[in-house]
């Protein structure tokens, strides 16, 4: 039996009729699934390792049995097989969007497999065009910088940098001379490109479209073929231009990668537009353990089962309890979704953590006070008095994006202040005409606070409000 099935069997008979709100189950599950991120499965069979990662790809091309078949290989040969991973830094900020291949990158490096994580710091400067209706505008190497300087740490406990190794592509484009790029391009049909949607959309459309565009999946390929890559992953939307990285890798008289997408996660936010910054329907890798668990709590019950299937070391047999266990009632919808949550949490800081978060949850939003809950946020009424709420909430705060998000909130109803004392509540919904309004002018409407504690809450975010 391998080190993945004792895990799996310890996971199985925990699920099998316990009580799976109890604390005491959620510790026990998260203490042997935690352990399972770390789990050495170099103990699986080639053709096992290629089912593993096959049942969590959207595409595996050219095939599981071709997988099976180049480890099989790299062994017997006594190298590397070598696994690519990269990401472009156009943004400050991982989300677990993007940590979908990277857990996937992370089950391969425990298989014994050498992940290299490539940051994309000068193909950012043409900018990935999968899916955009537009060009994406220029980022300045100063943008650049700024965005990678934390991408290692966000990473980090996913992949295990002691045993990978972290590359920039600056350290062979920059050296890539215009007569080998030409040779490549002259050997590279443009019906590959044209078969990207996004492109022939934005033709017919008469919408801009640069040549630096064309051919970034060209540029990124090069990657491929600087560190000979056996494997890469990625998004789903990132197909074409992995496939291109296939025939790069041809012309260049190397084997061809294996690619492997996985699927992109949908939002937080439960309405089919896939997770981003720009939505605000995200999880961030640098967010709080307690917004972590916050964000995830507050999908629909719909997005649990895909997303333990995308952000956990759970296997489908564990889900199908889970699931089944939903199905006949046995399991409650909210308790399946703080041990989602407290995973998502065990994994980026520690099960303890998660544990802290789950009770700081509980605390705050299954009883009735927050005088007793612990880490609030605190808004002094001296420094923000004449702060519009609109503002306090999306930028001191930060429990927004935007202002506009603000207003959605509070035309969905979610928005509140809360007079406590001794126990008791008295809740004053806000309008979306509240929004433009000072914080002092809010709070005056609530008349006298008499020694009550004032709360401001956003949805599911709550911060207290000081005099």
């Amino acid at each position: 039996m391998s080190r993945l099935s004792e895990s799996v069997t310890s996971v199985m008979h925990i699920l099998d009729g316990a009580d799976l709100g109890a604390d005491y189950t959620v510790s026990q599950l998260l203490d042997e699934t935690t352990a399972r991120r770390s789990l050495d499965l170099s103990d699986l069979s080639p053709q096992e390792q290629a089912a593993l990662v096959e049942g969590r790809a959207i595409n595996l091309i050219p095939s599981a049995a071709v997988l099976a078949e180049k480890i099989e290989a790299a062994r017997s040969e006594g190298r590397q097989f070598v696994i690519k991973y990269g990401i472009d830094p156009t943004s400050p900020d991982v989300h677990l969007g993007h940590a979908v291949p990277i857990i996937i990158a992370s089950r391969l490096q425990r298989m014994g497999h050498h992940v290299v994580f490539i940051i994309g710091d000068v193909t950012a400067k043409i900018g990935d065009p999968s899916g955009r209706s537009s060009e994406r505008p220029a980022l300045t190497d100063e943008d650049i910088a700024r965005n990678l300087s934390t991408y290692q740490q966000q990473v980090t406990p996913f992949i295990d940098f002691e045993r990978a190794d972290l590359r920039f592509n600056g350290e062979w484009l920059n050296k890539v001379s215009l007569p080998q790029l030409v040779e490549i391009l002259a050997r590279v049909p443009v019906s590959m490109s044209l078969q990207r949607e996004d492109f022939r959309t934005r033709l017919a459309e008469g919408q801009g479209l640069s040549i630096a565009e064309f051919v970034y999946s060209v540029v990124m390929a090069m990657d491929s073929v600087a560190i000979t890559a056996d494997v890469e992953l990625g998004g789903v939307d990132q197909l074409l231009n992995l496939q291109m990285c296939r025939k790069v890798m041809e012309i260049s008289e190397q084997t061809p990668e294996v690619v492997i997408t996985t699927p992109l996660i949908e939002g937080t936010d439960g309405t089919g537009s896939k997770m981003s910054k720009s939505k605000g329907n995200y999880v961030g890798l640098t967010a709080t353990p307690d917004d972590v668990y916050g964000r995830l709590m507050s999908i629909p019950d719909h997005l649990t089962e895909p997303y333990l299937q995308l952000l956990t070391e759970w296997t489908d047999d564990e889900i199908r309890v889970v699931t089944k266990r939903l199905e006949e009632g046995t399991a409650h919808p909210m308790a399946v979704k703080r041990i989602l949550a407290g995973e998502v949490v065990a994994a980026l800081h520690g099960p303890h953590v998660a544990a802290a978060a789950r009770a700081e949850f509980t605390a705050r939003f299954s009883k009735r006070s927050f005088g007793d809950t612990q880490n609030l946020p605190v808004v002094s009424m001296k420094e923000h008095s004449e702060d519009t709420l609109g503002a306090l909430i999306s930028r001191t705060l930060d429990f927004a994006p935007s202002i506009s998000a603000v207003r959605r909130v509070a035309q969905q109803k979610g928005l509140r202040l809360i007079r406590e004392a001794d126990g008791e509540q008295q809740t004053t919904q806000l309008t979306e005409a509240s929004v433009q309004q000072a914080l002092g002018a809010v709070v005056s409407e609530v008349g006298a606070l008499d020694g009550a504690d004032l709360y401001l809450k956003v949805g599911r975010k709550v911060a207290r409000i000081d005099a």
